[in-house]
This record gives C-alpha cells, sequence and structure tokens, in this order.
C-alpha cells in the first residue's frame, strides 16, 4: 500500500488557506473534483429524469451513478440507497415510517454513546405511539458500549435497536455485528448510524449486521447530503406517505420531491477519490472493481491516520492537565479532550488565533456529554482526515503547550 499525503493534500483546494483542519468529524473538506462534476452537472443541460434528450438522460445518470457509487462504497444493492437531505431527516424519515404499526407493549433500543439523530427521532416515535424506550449504557470510564449493554435490554416486544457504528464525539465502535446477531435473535431490525464510521472504515452491510445503514457524504469529501441504506426486500414492504402521483418504486418511494442531480454527481466524484487513495506508484495503482480499489484504499487510509494518532497520543500523555476521553479498544482516530482549569472553547480560541481548527461542543452527542459529566459543553475535539499530515500534528501539539501552559 502507498499513501502519497503530499498528493492528497493536493486534491483540497481549502488547504491552501494554511489552516490545519482537525474539523473531519462535523465536515471534510471538499476536493477539486467534486466541486468540478457538481459544476458540470449543474451547468450543463439539465432536466428532469428522462430519456428523450440529452438534458434528461444527464439527471438519470446523476442518479444511477449516485447508487451505483454508494452501492460499491457500503458494499450493498444500488436499489438499496436512498438520498435523503441529510442523515437526520432520514432517520426522522424512517421512524415514522416504521413506527406507524408501534403500539403500547412495543419497545425499541436506543443508546447513550449515539448522536442524537439516532436517538431523539426513536424516543419521539415512541411517545407518538406509546411505545417503551429503553436506554443502552456505555462505560464513561473506558467510553466501551459492551455487546450486553444492549442485549441484556432484548425482547420479543423489541422492535427496533438504534445503535452507532462509530461514535462522533469519542470515535468508539462498538461490536455492531454482535449486537445485530442478538437484535436479529428476538426479530428486531438494527438501524446502524454510520455516519462517523464510513468516513474512517469501509461499511459491509451484510457484515455489519445492518438493516437500515445511515451515513452523510459530507463527512468522506462529498457535498452535503445523507444516504439511507438497506436491502430492497426489506424496503418494500415499508410504505411511507406520498403524493398520489409519485412512483411506488423502490427506493424512488422514499425521495420526496425532485432529487438535487449535482450534489448526486458530486457524491458519485467523492466516492470516486476515496477510491483513488491508494495509488501505490512503486507497485502500480490499484486495479479491479471500485470495491477492491476501496478497499485498498481503506487500508492505506487507516494505516495512515493510525501512525498519525499514535503520535498525537503519545504526546497528548506528556501534556499536564489534560484528559483524554477517548479510550475504546476500537475506535476511529477521533479524541475529546478536556482541560483542568481551562473551559476547552478557550483553548478552541487559542488554537484558532494560531490557525489550527479544533472545535469545542458536544457535537449533538448530547447524552454521550452528560454522561461522561461534561454537560451541555462537551469539550474539544480532534478528528483526523485523509489530509491530515505530520506538520499537521506537530503544529496541533505544539498550540496545545501553548494554549494550556
Amino acid at each position: 500500500m502507498a499513501y502519497d499525503v503530499s498528493r492528497i493534500r493536493a486534491l483540497f483546494p481549502a488547504l491552501e488557506t494554511g489552516w490545519a483542519q482537525f474539523d473531519g468529524p462535523g465536515g471534510t473538506q471538499t476536493p477539486r473534483a467534486v466541486g468540478e462534476a457538481i459544476a458540470a452537472t449543474l451547468t450543463g443541460p439539465l432536466s428532469n429524469r428522462g430519456t428523450t434528450s440529452p438534458s434528461e438522460q444527464r439527471a438519470e445518470d446523476a442518479v444511477a451513478g449516485f447508487r451505483l457509487a454508494m452501492a460499491d462504497l457500503l458494499d450493498a444493492h444500488p436499489r438499496g440507497i436512498v438520498h435523503g437531505r441529510s442523515a437526520t431527516q432520514l432517520v426522522y424519515d424512517f421512524s415514522r415510517h416504521l413506527s406507524r404499526d408501534w403500539g403500547p407493549g412495543d419497545e425499541v433500543i436506543v443508546t447513550r454513546l449515539d448522536h442524537d439523530s439516532n436517538v431523539r427521532p426513536w424516543v419521539q416515535a415512541a411517545e407518538r405511539t406509546g411505545a417503551t424506550v429503553r436506554w443502552a449504557d456505555f462505560d464513561p470510564a473506558t467510553a466501551e458500549l459492551p455487546v450486553a449493554a444492549i442485549a441484556d435490554l432484548l425482547s420479543e416486544r423489541t422492535r427496533v435497536v438504534a445503535v452507532t457504528a462509530a461514535s462522533n464525539l469519542l470515535g468508539t465502535m462498538p461490536d455492531v455485528a454482535a449486537i445485530a446477531e442478538a437484535a436479529h435473535a428476538v426479530g428486531a431490525l438494527v438501524f446502524v448510524d454510520g455516519v462517523h464510521f464510513t468516513a474512517h472504515e469501509l461499511p459491509a452491510l451484510g457484515a455489519l449486521g445492518a438493516d437500515l445503514f445511515t451515513c452523510s457524504p459530507y463527512k468522506f469529501l462529498g457535498p452535503h447530503c445523507g444516504v439511507l441504506a438497506g436491502d430492497p426486500a426489506l424496503l418494500e414492504t415499508i410504505r411511507p406517505d406520498k403524493l398520489a402521483p409519485s412512483t411506488n418504486v423502490v427506493p424512488e418511494r422514499f425521495e420526496f420531491g425532485t432529487l438535487p442531480y449535482e450534489l448526486l454527481a458530486g457524491v458519485t466524484a467523492a466516492v470516486d477519490v476515496l477510491a483513488g487513495l491508494d495509488t501505490a506508484p512503486d507497485q502500480g495503482v490499484a486495479s479491479g472493481s471500485r470495491r477492491d480499489r476501496l478497499d485498498a484504499s481503506y487500508r492505506a487510509l487507516h494505516a495512515h491516520e493510525s501512525a498519525l494518532l499514535a503520535e498525537l497520543e503519545a504526546a497528548l500523555a506528556d501534556l499536564p492537565r489534560v484528559t483524554v476521553h477517548s479510550r475504546a479498544t476500537r475506535r476511529t482516530p477521533t479524541l475529546l479532550l478536556t482541560f483542568e482549569g481551562r473551559e476547552a472553547a478557550s483553548v478552541t480560541a487559542a488554537l484558532a488565533s494560531r490557525r489550527i481548527l479544533a472545535p469545542s461542543d458536544n457535537f449533538y452527542a448530547l447524552e454521550a456529554s452528560r454522561r461522561l459529566g461534561l454537560g451541555e459543553a462537551g469539550g474539544l475535539r480532534v478528528g483526523l482526515a485523509p489530509y491530515t499530515d505530520a506538520d499537521d500534528i506537530q503544529r496541533l501539539i505544539d498550540g496545545l503547550k501553548e494554549a494550556i501552559a
């Protein structure tokens, strides 16, 4: 594997500002190729979908390309790829769709590790229908969410288990496959928030055991939108409210209104950039299907990010009055920090004065922040991305030393 971070950084015009960007968990910077794909689709001949003109065919091609690209990325079927304005919107939509048949006695399981977008929609759906919410807790000392924390709550009345594949606050990656196996044994559906996970680990819906899986392309180099993936056979059983003239075909039955063809083209371009991260110049460019190339790229990305994370963690261990809350054994290269005697927001401001972006907040992981004893303030989050390099890490370390001195 080869990972030429200098080449990769050159793909991102935003990095020319000289800022060190550690806000990837909130949204990565965008490669030039993605912006060009969006502009070319939007400014070229473009109409509503059809086949009688070049403008109609361009729209058709954008939709088909998007579904194929996301199917390759998620190891899913193209007919199971649903576009949405955001992952949050998609969870709200599907919580309403799935809860139509719930009633008193039914149960839904949510976790305190999750982003609120995979908590509140289910809690509110349960409140509307009289179903019971059961909360799975994580260990704040280790940041781990044990399988038993969910498995012990399951019953024959469990309808949905909503769980994250990776915490956007702490990086923790629970054993989703084992959780799904236990949930499926009682007939429950497993709804997986893969928003943070997909930026660092190559998903495979079958291996994860996810019945429904959401992600956000802007977290992995793409434009602002959301994607839901599921087995087309399962989607066929879900009946959303929709306009009378709109199609009942899956997955289009879940996509309300005209699709943003330019954003779909941007998502496809982002997946192609991801598939080209591993150029292996001394061994030849990675070959095979796009899924094969994605697998090679993600393995190279993982090695690159792991090396940088190890360097950063070693430096943080030597800094006084710094607490690292990200402690799980399996986790993404994402760290949550707090500082003795200093508000995290003030450290963020000090870093920003040095053109280093590392925001402070609870980042919508409200239950997790509260469980850690950090209230709604949260902490300072450091997230690595494909374009993070050793110079960024050293700048961050030096900036933190000065900020907390």
